[in-house]
């Protein structure tokens, strides 16, 4: 009896010890073990001694473990902003701070555009970017107005990208020195060098040199004129810097024609494309501004006219300014929303050479006008054929269509109450460009990723083909070394030879000895 009572003690006192092994297994999820927590609980109600124990140990249990990870939660902090979505907000909040000169602005002209109204017209046509962040425009432009001596300004649009987007800002100084770019080191690099130094260069190098001549580079045109009679200013959100974009090249306007981009927001980035082109991100936003510019500039019929002295001096097509008609009454916004003859351009048209205007990359300098007659023949039978593009004030219905799409779609914003509708333009060349007229006042504006409408299907272009091989020849040909044999048996020969010929000129001395 005893052996059986010790075995059973013993029995129980090994389960005793498993379930307390058990009972002490901390979590996986808050690294604690019901042992411990029953020796706190208890603990807690012999120091404490409620009424009803039975009724709150529920509650007393889960008191214990919350007062386990008090330490943990004051720990704890709330997330904080996003530091870029900070620093917007600390340069937006610039904008609504009235500077002391500020006082005076009702009483000074200024070229700050009512960008309310036009956001306001723009909503009525359809587009437009709110009007929380058309106010935001608005004050942007006014700091740009105030930092920058402009006598004009307006907005330009806006261009989407993949990391960022561009507001721009279309502005015109008020001196000319005041808009001139100051010469990069690119330019500087691109000036031919001198003689005397070309000289040096080739007493040092005596390698062959190649005859090539490559294609004269097309001048680009000055500011205030052409392409660049205007300046641009971009920033990536209101309240963020303003950056003045560089002059746009011809170069750079030709190869913009070739490539499709979407822009990433950098105006720093490279840009990757086959054919290569001569610039960054922000080379390419100017050649493209340009050519949207150039497409999508319009305004109604009769608002712009030709001075009296340029219409009689210049000839129609070579005509470049045009100033306000005085005498402009406006046009119906059924007729401008029916008829495209109603709108015409007045932006100058790029032509294929990357220019306004046309120029002769034939012409020589004046120093080199000594040349036979013969040559000179030959020159003027080669003589380029001027290009011209369609005249300033052309009215829209004269621009070519792309396959079979109109380049242009027309509309009145109302049609219900269309005595207050205005005159909505869109393009179909551009995606994203838009005008409006309401009597005398009209804009244009620009919201889209900055690329052209390629019709059907874009091919992109492809690869010249590789040159061909040089033909071969023996002369070019690489000949097989001799072997040792062959070697011993010419200079064999050599010497025989010689030989022979030294004989041969000891003869002839004795015989002319002899005569």
């Amino acid at each position: 009896m005893e052996s059986e009572g010790a075995l059973l003690n013993n029995q129980r006192e090994q389960t005793s010890i498993c379930f307390k092994a058990f009972m002490l297994k901390n979590s996986t999820k808050s690294n604690l073990n019901l042992y411990d927590h029953f020796a706190r609980v208890l603990t807690k109600v012999m120091d404490e001694r409620p009424e009803n124990v039975v009724d709150v140990i529920e509650d007393m249990s889960h008191e214990v473990k919350r007062g386990l990870l008090l330490d943990k939660q004051s720990t704890l902090r709330d997330i904080p902003l996003s530091a870029a979505a900070q620093l917007l907000a600390e340069q937006q909040m610039l904008l609504f701070s009235r500077g002391g000169s500020d006082d005076g602005d009702q009483e000074v002209e200024t070229p700050l555009p009512n960008v309310s109204e036009v956001g306001f017209l723009l909503e009525q046509a359809g587009v437009g970017l709110g009007r929380e962040e058309m106010l935001k425009v608005f004050l942007a432009l006014k700091q740009l107005v105030n930092s920058q001596p402009l006598a004009r300004c307006r907005l330009w649009g806006k261009i989407l990208g993949t990391e960022g987007n561009y507001l721009v800002a279309e502005g015109e100084y008020r001196d000319e020195e005041e808009g001139i770019h100051e010469e990069t080191a690119e330019d500087a690099e691109g000036e031919p060098r001198d003689d005397d130094e070309e000289a040096e260069m080739v007493e040092i190098d005596t390698l062959p040199r190649s005859t090539f001549k490559p294609p004269p580079v097309v001048p680009k045109e000055d500011n205030r004129t052409g392409v660049n009679k205007f300046t641009y200013f971009v920033c990536r959100e209101p309240g963020l810097p303003w950056m003045r974009l560089p002059t746009v090249t011809p170069t750079q306007i030709t190869a913009a024609r070739h490539i499709r981009k979407f822009f990433t927001g950098r105006l720093e980035a490279p840009i990757v494309s086959y054919p290569p082109f001569p610039g960054n991100e922000a080379n390419y936003l100017r050649a493209q501004i340009a050519r949207i510019s150039a497409s999508t500039q319009v305004s109604p019929l009769g608002f712009y006219q030709f001075g009296e002295e340029e219409g009689e001096e210049e000839e129609e097509g070579a005509r470049d300014s045009f100033e306000e008609n005085p005498d402009f009454e406006g046009i119906p916004v059924p007729e401008m929303a029916e008829s495209l003859s109603t709108w015409v351009h007045h932006v100058q048209h790029i032509l294929q050479q990357g220019r306004c205007v046309w120029v002769n990359l034939a012409e020589k300098p004046e120093d080199d006008f000594e040349e036979e007659a013969d040559e000179e023949v030959k020159e003027e039978a080669d003589e380029p054929e001027p290009e011209v593009g369609p005249p300033l004030l052309t009215p829209l219905s004269e621009d070519a269509e792309i396959t079979t799409t109109p380049p242009w779609s027309s509309k009145m914003s109302s049609t219900l109450i269309s005595q207050f509708a205005v005159a909505v333009l869109h393009s179909n060349l551009w995606p994203g460009a838009y005008a409006y007229a309401s009597g005398k006042k009209f804009e244009n504006i620009y919201f889209g990723w900055g690329l052209k409408f390629a019709g059907e299907v874009y091919t992109p272009t492809f690869p010249t083909m590789p040159q061909r091989e040089y033909t071969s020849g023996p002369e070019i040909t690489e000949a097989l070394d001799p072997s040792l044999e062959e070697e011993q048996a010419l200079k064999a020969a050599l010497e025989e030879q010689k030989a022979a010929q030294d004989e041969t000129g000891g003869l002839g001395g004795d015989e002319e000895d002899d005569d």
